[in-house]
C-alpha cells in the first residue's frame, strides 16, 4: 500500500539554496505546488502556506513559476 509507505526525508540533498515565501504577495494560484517535483509545497487546505525543507532539495522551479515573485531562492 503506497499510503503506508516510508517517505524518506530527502532535504538534506539541498543545493545551498532554500525558498522563502513571502505570502504577503501570494496570489494561492498554487503553480508552486503543481510544479514542486518533491511535494515540498505545504498547504492549509487549499492555501499555500510555505515550504516543507525536510523533502525540498532547492531546485528553485517554484520561485520561477511564481507569477507575483511570492518566492525567492536563498543562500542557507
Amino acid at each position: 500500500d503506497p499510503a503506508s509507505a516510508p517517505r524518506t526525508r530527502t532535504g538534506g540533498w539541498r543545493t545551498g539554496e532554500r525558498p522563502e515565501a513571502h505570502l504577503e504577495s501570494c496570489v494561492n494560484c498554487l503553480l508552486c505546488w503543481l510544479y514542486c517535483p518533491d511535494s515540498a509545497i505545504e498547504l492549509d487546505g487549499e492555501r499555500f502556506t510555505g515550504f516543507d525543507l525536510d523533502y525540498c532539495k532547492g531546485c528553485g522551479i517554484c520561485a520561477e513559476v511564481c507569477p507575483v515573485d511570492a518566492i525567492e531562492m536563498v543562500a542557507e
